[in-house]
């Protein structure tokens, strides 16, 4: 279980921002020949494609821009958590890789297989790297000359891949007919990302009320790899995420990519340690959101002992339990996230009574005087109607 708990807090960043985001894809290469020319094929087809995919090595550079409409972390956590390791900064990757939720990113990834990735982030002069490579992962911040260090680090099992069929077709056909009513599922033309021809995935919310305009995924025509990823919401403006290849090679990865020598005079810190001091941060984010009716938001003691209730289906599904506390005033919250928590609240009311709704261009939340918690990819007044008639 210790052994799951490590792959899940550090092997799965790396999967997700190095492999998995390799293959949903992350601001595509601009294309100066225009969308290529490609053979017909139907959204079933595609699908069927996708599934088909097998791509296990790759190594590219790409980019990530993410626009949440909201305001930027770092002071805010920094004020609430500092770095744990007297304010000088951390390689520790469950702190670094949340730079992703906001701004944009050039990155730099290599993946030879499950076993195998390497992802670099880059800012400017300063570098974060993270390296999995068999059952160790390694980080460094050159900002900080910090080194993190875990071994021991296991996959966290097969077990929910057996549920998936193997066929893609019948994988293709799960997907489309999960979809059901309330998804649109269509080929919107080609594309051209990282020099390379694709067909475009275009998935929109049938259902009125869903914050989610549309999901376009670029798909490689030749290999079945998606190479770029498009988010779009219902409130305009900039993509929620746009992120693609600039640079893509399908071939595998020298093995020396994935080395790691610990740089001169860097401090290494090693994960059981982080294991044993881990506390302080979250600590001190659990007490600032915690006594400020955040902390355990979706957590178990949050939704109550039978979990949320679920009001609706597909896009426009509201998530909605009793916190068991009343709704936080801002001027009751530590200083450092008063004016984060301004930037996101709106106050509302309705036959449910008074509450705030606390706003991103993707996921909203309403949360009541009275401690009720509405949440979901909804725009806010279907939060109030759902409250409204929850009375």
């Amino acid at each position: 279980m210790a052994a799951q708990r490590k792959a899940s807090r550090y092997v799965v960043p790396v999967a997700v921002a190095g492999v998995a985001a390799a293959t949903i894809g992350l601001v595509p290469a601009l294309a100066a020949s225009g969308d290529p020319d490609l053979p017909e094929i139907t959204a079933q087809q595609l699908v069927e494609k996708i599934a088909a995919s097998d791509t296990q090595t790759l190594s590219g550079t790409f980019r990530i821009s993410t626009d949440l409409g909201l305001p930027a972390f770092d002071g805010l956590l920094g004020g609430l958590a500092g770095s744990g390791e007297g304010g000088e900064g951390t390689a520790d990757p469950a702190a670094q890789l949340t730079k992703l939720v906001s701004g944009t990113h050039t990155l730099k990834i290599a993946a030879d297989g499950p076993e195998r990735q390497k992802l670099t982030l880059l800012d400017g002069k300063e570098q974060y790297s993270l390296v999995h490579d068999g059952d160790e992962v390694w980080a460094y911040d050159s900002r900080s000359n910090r080194v993190f260090h875990e071994k021991g680090v296991e996959d966290g099992g097969e077990a929910p891949r057996k549920e998936i069929p193997a066929d893609p077709k019948a994988l293709a056909d799960e997907v489309l007919k999960a979809a059901g009513d309330t998804t649109s599922i269509t080929v919107g033309g080609t594309a051209k990302v990282a020099g390379r021809d694709a067909y475009r995935l275009v998935v929109e919310p049938k259902q009125q009320g869903s914050t989610v305009e549309s999901i376009t995924i670029a798909v490689d025509a030749a290999t079945g790899t998606p190479l770029k990823f498009t988010l779009a919401s219902t409130s305009g403006g900039k993509p929620v995420v746009d992120a693609g290849f600039t640079k893509v090679d399908f071939g595998r990865p020298a093995a020396s990519e994935f080395d790691f020598t610990v740089p001169k005079g860097a401090e290494v810190t090693e994960g059981d340690q982080v294991e044993k001091d881990h506390g302080k941060a979250p600590e001190d984010l659990e007490k600032a959101f915690g006594d400020f009716g955040l902390g355990d938001l979706g957590g178990a003691g949050a939704a109550g002992k039978n979990g949320p209730e679920v009001i609706g289906e597909g896009w426009t599904a509201i998530a909605a339990f009793d916190s068991g506390a009343p709704a936080p005033k801002t001027e009751e919250a530590p200083k450092e996230a008063q004016g984060f928590l301004d930037s996101l609240g709106d106050e509302v009311s309705g036959k449910f009574g008074t509450g705030t709704v606390f706003k991103t261009k993707i996921v909203n939340a309403l949360m009541t005087d009275d401690g009720k918690v509405y949440v979901g990819a909804v725009t806010p007044q279907a939060l109030v109607d759902a409250a409204n008639a929850a009375k």
